[in-house]
């Protein structure tokens, strides 16, 4: 009986249990279906904020701090967010009547719903919204943003407020201005004459005449109209600069803060302009420490989300913002000779201009990459012809020495003729020397005679003298020297020189020289041994040749561009295969010849730009051709080539 209790009981209590498990989540499914929207309803309702500016929406800095405190709320707000903005006009001649009509349109705007948060940016907004505080939805949240601690009445301050505010130090400003530019005698203060503007003149006097003690002159032109103001500007005396707060209203109450008014100023000032908000930095001021909408921005819109939430405005202490990195532009530091060494360490330089590696460093980088390659081949290039003109020195003074030789070596084949050729005309001499004497010896000489016998005796002597004059020429060790002179001459020089070589040898010189001139530009020792060469060749080739068919032909003529001279002989000619190997050094058809004749002939035409050939005339023997060009028309491609 007691066990059928006991398992009776287990049994109910496991009942229950299924029964609170069933009943906990019908509870959580019904919660969870009434949390969803029905359909056509919103998620979350958006928060309603109320900008109130000072002055006017589109006057600096204002315009600035609001655009980027609203995309900072927009990015920071888990709710969307219906930002409406206004302007305190009343601001610029401070009218209490205008700011309670005021106040009246604001309260029948939000009659319907009034906003979650309002937020007053600049001082004379907070000072309005304080002011009207009770009569603007004293329960709704309120933020003083951008706004100067001194402009705010802390006594004044509900739970429901909060503050995050800016802390102006005007005396770290002149010092920006000092630190940059020691010179300065006076500083020129743009600043206007509405109420809250007329506030900070006081200050400028309280805050800055103590610390400048009367060495920099300080310049007001509150009191003055706009356009005066700017002729000011336009003629401040040296070591002036400009100081820009804000021009919101001038001396007789026109209103200038939405007229751009430090562009204007820019224009026309001859002196650096200086500010303390980055949203005036546009081009026209110079820079230093400054306060940033940007940064400013991130602890406001945080402030604004805590108040959205529910936190009591009281309870939110946020340090005041400061002024940030001192920044500067660049362009302005290049203007006015403002050295970059002076700037406070950490300084930001803004606006500067990338330097040409910057802007183009791929392409520098490629460009000196090709100099350097071509710079290296130039370099290769000179000294492989630095090379090449040191051997083709080298070559040539070799070439000139074998040719020296070869003219020893021609010399001495000639030793014989040029013997008989001296000989004759000192056995005339001779002759006519002892003729002369015995008609001396007579009692009465034939004077008429001794005439002759001179004459005869001095005609001898030149033609002795021409012999060794050839001689001399031939054998003389010279360097390779170009003159222009006649082919021609050159031909018929030789030929006379070879006259006692014929008879010597026993054979017959023909000449047939054209009439044409053959004007060319050689060395004319070189190109007479190159002639000299080819006519020994030919001899040596007619020795087994009968002596009256060992005829030597020299023939001259003009092809064109080139003057051209013939050797031909009536010897065996060249065997077909050796055609081509006739100019090779050291290739010789004589037992007892070096083979460096032809060789060195070819060298020198060679460097004279010409050609040398050799061909066999069908029983005729062999004939060398040599081939220069004329001298005038290398004149003429030397100038082309220059031109």
């Amino acid at each position: 009986m007691t066990s059928t209790t006991a398992l009776r009981t287990s049994w109910l209590k496991r009942l229950v249990h299924k029964w609170i498990i069933v009943a906990a989540v019908l509870v959580v499914s019904i919660g969870a279906t009434a949390a969803q929207p029905k359909s056509g309803e919103t998620a979350a309702q958006p928060k309603k904020i109320l900008v109130l500016h000072s002055y006017s929406q589109n006057a600096a800095p204002w315009v600035a701090w609001s655009r980027e405190i609203r995309n900072e709320l927009n990015r920071q707000s888990p709710w969307p967010l219906n930002i409406q903005e206004y302007s305190l006009v009343t601001a610029q001649d401070d009218n209490e009547a205008a700011e309670a009509r005021f106040v009246e349109y604001l309260g029948a705007l939000y009659a319907q719903r009034p906003p979650d948060l309002i937020v007053a940016l600049g001082g004379p907004a907070a000072r309005f919204v304080q002011r009207y505080r009770a009569h603007l939805y004293p329960t709704t949240p309120m933020l003083l943003a951008a706004v100067e601690l001194r402009r705010v009445e802390q006594s004044v301050l509900s739970e429901q407020d909060a503050v995050v505010g800016v802390r102006y130090d005007q005396v770290a400003l002149v010092e920006n201005i000092m630190r940059l530019l020691p010179e300065t005698k006076a500083i020129a203060v743009i600043i206007g004459n509405s109420p809250a503007e007329r506030f900070w003149i006081g200050e400028v006097h309280r805050e800055l005449k103590p610390l400048l003690q009367n060495k920099v002159e300080l310049i007001l032109y509150n009191d003055q109209p706009f356009e005066k103001i700017l002729k000011e500007v336009a003629s401040l005396p040296p070591h002036s600069v400009i100081f820009y707060q804000q021009m919101m209203v001038d001396g007789t109450g026109a209103v200038y803060g939405d007229k751009e008014p430090l562009r204007r100023i820019f224009e026309v000032a001859d002196a650096p302009i200086f500010t303390y908000d980055m949203a005036h930095v546009n081009g026209e001021v110079v820079g230093g420490p400054m306060f940033s909408p940007v940064e400013g921005a991130r602890p406001t819109a945080a402030v604004a989300v805590r108040l959205l939430e529910g936190e009591k405005g009281s309870d939110i202490k946020v340090p005041p913002i400061e002024f940030s990195t001192p920044k500067y532009d660049w362009r302005q530091l290049q203007r006015w000779n403002i050295s970059e060494g002076r700037l406070p360490p950490g300084s930001e330089i803004l606006f500067r201009e990338p330097t040409m590696w910057e802007q183009h460093s791929w392409l520098i980088a490629l460009i000196t990459a090709v100099i350097l390659v071509q710079a290296t081949l130039i370099s290769a290039l000179l000294r492989e012809h630095r090379r090449r003109q040191f051997a083709e020195v080298q070559s040539r003074q070799r070439m000139a020495e074998l040719a020296h030789v070869n003219r020893f070596s021609t010399a001495g084949e000639l030793t014989a003729s040029i013997a008989h050729e001296i000989n004759q005309p000192l056995g005339s001499i001779l002759a006519n020397a002892e003729t002369a004497d015995e008609i001396l010896k007579s009692p009465r000489p034939d004077i008429a005679e001794l005439r002759d016998i001179v004459k005869d005796i001095l005609q001898d002597d030149r033609r002795a003298s021409e012999v060794i004059r050839r001689m001399r020429s031939l054998l003389r060790k010279a360097p390779f020297e170009l003159k222009n002179f006649d082919f021609n001459d050159l031909a018929r020089e030789t030929v006379g020189f070879l006259s006692s070589l014929a008879i010597a040898r026993d054979f017959q010189i023909r000449s047939l020289i054209t009439p044409d001139a053959l004007p060319i530009m050689g060395d004319r020792v070189q190109l007479q041994q190159v002639i000299l060469n080819l006519v020994v060749n030919g001899i040596d080739a007619m020795s087994n040749t009968p002596s009256d068919e060992r005829i030597i032909s020299i023939r001259t003529w003009r092809v064109e561009n080139d003057a051209e001279l013939s050797v031909s002989d009536r010897g065996p000619g060249i065997p077909r295969d050796k055609l081509k190997e006739v100019f090779e050094p050291f290739f010789t058809s004589k037992a007892e010849g070096m083979g460096m004749g032809l060789s060195i002939a070819r060298t020198i035409v060679e460097a004279h730009n010409g050609q040398i050939t050799a061909v066999n005339e069908p029983g005729a023997g062999a004939v060398f051709r040599i081939k220069l060009p004329i001298a005038c028309d290398t004149a003429t491609s030397a100038l082309s080539a220059l031109g």
